[in-house]
């Protein structure tokens, strides 16, 4: 993912004042968080102590790097409005579910981590597997993020992308060694804030420089035509559009399989929940999430299109400027100094929260799901304390040498939703089954995983990247390796589970739908019956408001 030259911007000492404060901040939660570190339960786990409104901001702010930032905005530009499609049908949906449905399987069963749950409903074979596949993907992820903040440090403020990758990288490594998971939560809280006061500056002055949406409309309909702007026009089956997908490959690929299976199994966004206080806090944390992920392509997508306006050249063959060029430039161009020093502590926050959400998942899960049960079992809680800080050094190594992968993709979006479609949805389809059909084997989870994760590559490198099929674009073939990993998935557990020997009834409970944990109760809702307390009904009302929000969209 290399910037364009020619974006350097115009920086000045009151810029990187604030950017040297930023740094402070960040460094003072992770010590200020370190007197609250006795035990691993503590460093991973945050000792499941946090209230609601901390673990929602921190889970919606753990998705928020280069994904969102660069890889959204690129989206915008290259694909126009179908790109709120990624919102409000991959991920509200998902997080309301993952609220609702799946918080209380995790939370009563007390694991530390997503793979810990197969443990329990599948055994040891799967557990490895996708503790294995969780791990690999979450230091591909996490490379992902620093070094698309390398490449665009060096080409925003000059900085040499080895110094980039260092600064960032040991920030990252000290608030998260020292702190553990609170201090990672506590600041992508703060990142969130830092996040939005770079991004609505920037958004307000584009529309203004442009013209407000009129403007949009007007420019890009006759540039692009008027369905560029309209989120399901020309998404019948056959149909051409900029996305490459039909409304069959959104709403299955993209908002079942691929949204239900990012937003439900992944770690990084899970754990954040897990930590909540009690399960009522916990259930709420994807749902008070969900609210503020509503309104975020307002201030992500919508910026991709005022960059296309501005520089029509962006992302054209020959040109000088690639799609994830989009938030760069505004910034360039549109920003006066101190402004401008907010918007590059907000682009630096932003993919710090996302390799910080990746690498304190990373050491919870090789600590918690392979080095303990594996390698050093029974061991003094104090050893395990030791290695998830050791861990945490090794995941920032390895994420600095996983980020050039990322380089051969000129929209890093459609990288990670590939690493997605790979890991993420087979991982859902273990899940789902698992935890609604009690016949279900554990031969079945290990099966089902590995064949959904080698369908989805063999769909991807093969019938896609050699012209098997055609599939006009990066993203359709991603959605359809989704669709592909969750059935052959499926239809392989379903075909396992009728020649192997299910689990007793007794050693479910609490792991499959319609049983419940021994002993555990629910824990009422702290303070008051107000209705921002019940689970319910914040995400009925999440997803009236995502329905609301498609409606301009879609006319």
């Amino acid at each position: 993912m290399y910037l364009a030259d020619g974006l350097r911007l115009p920086t000045n000492w009151l810029d990187y004042t604030i950017l040297a404060l930023y740094f402070v901040v960040v460094l003072g939660i992770g010590f200020a968080a370190r007197r609250s570190v006795k035990t691993s339960l503590d460093f991973f786990l945050s000792g499941r102590s946090l209230p609601a409104w901390v673990t929602g901001l921190a889970f919606v702010a753990a998705n928020l790097g280069a994904t969102e930032i660069l890889g959204m905005a690129a989206n915008g530009a290259q694909y126009g409005a179908y790109t709120v499609h990624w919102y409000w049908i991959g991920a509200v949906p998902a997080m309301v579910f993952l609220g609702l449905v799946m918080m209380p399987f995790y939370y009563n069963s007390k694991v530390r981590s997503v793979p810990e749950f197969l443990l329990h409903r599948f055994g040891k074979s799967s557990h490895l597997l996708s503790s294995i596949i969780f791990a690999v993907s979450a230091v591909l992820i996490a490379g992902v993020n620093l070094y698309a903040m390398a490449i665009v440090l060096e080409a925003l403020l000059g900085w040499p992308q080895w110094v980039a990758i260092v600064v960032a990288a040991a920030f990252v490594l000290v608030y998260i060694t020292v702190g553990g998971l609170s201090s990672a939560i506590y600041n992508e809280v703060l990142q969130f804030f830092v996040i939005l006061a770079a991004l609505i500056p920037l958004t307000i002055v584009g529309l203004k420089r442009v013209g407000g949406w009129g403007g949009i409309s007007d420019k890009l309909d006759a540039s692009k035509g008027d369905s560029f702007l309209s989120a399901w026009q020309n998404t019948g089956i056959g149909s051409d559009n900029p996305l490459g997908a039909n409304w069959l490959t959104i709403v299955l690929g993209l908002g079942f399989v691929m949204g239900f299976g990012y937003w439900t199994t992944n770690f990084a966004e899970v754990q954040r929940a897990l930590s909540a206080k009690n399960l009522s806090a916990a259930k709420r944390t994807p749902l008070i999430a969900a609210f503020p992920k509503i309104f975020i392509p307002a201030i992500v997508v919508i910026p991709g299109l005022i960059a296309l306006i501005l520089e029509p050249s962006i992302g054209k063959q020959g040109g000088d400027f690639e799609f994830n060029d989009a938030i760069p430039l505004l910034m360039r161009d549109l920003l006066p100094n101190g402004v401008l020093g907010i918007a590059v502590t907000g682009l630096l926050a932003a993919f710090m929260a996302g390799m910080a959400a990746n690498i304190s998942s990373f050491n919870t899960v090789f600590t918690t799901d392979i080095w303990q049960p594996y390698i050093k079992p029974n061991m003094p809680d104090t050893h395990y304390l030791k290695v998830g800080r050791v861990i945490t050094a090794v995941g920032v190594v390895i994420g600095i040498g996983t980020a050039f992968i990322a380089s051969g993709f000129s929209n890093i979006m459609n990288y990670l939703q590939t690493l997605f479609s790979f890991f993420n949805v087979p991982l859902f389809v273990v899940f789902i089954i698992g935890m609604f059909w009690k016949r279900t084997t554990g031969a079945a989870g290990f099966w089902g995983l590995l064949s959904g994760t080698v369908a989805a590559m063999i769909n991807y490198f093969w019938f896609y990247k050699q012209g098997v099929i055609g599939i006009p674009s990066d993203q359709g073939a991603n959605f359809v390796s989704s669709i592909v990993a969750f059935v052959v998935g499926a239809v392989v557990m379903v075909v396992v589970t009728m020649v192997t020997k299910p689990k007793p009834a007794a050693e479910l409970q609490g792991l499959v739908y319609g049983t419940k944990s021994p002993g555990v109760e629910e824990a009422p809702a702290e303070g008051d019956d107000a209705w921002y307390r019940k689970p319910a009904l914040l995400g009925w009302g999440a997803l009236i408001l995502a329905a609301l929000c498609y409606v301009p969209f879609s006319l």
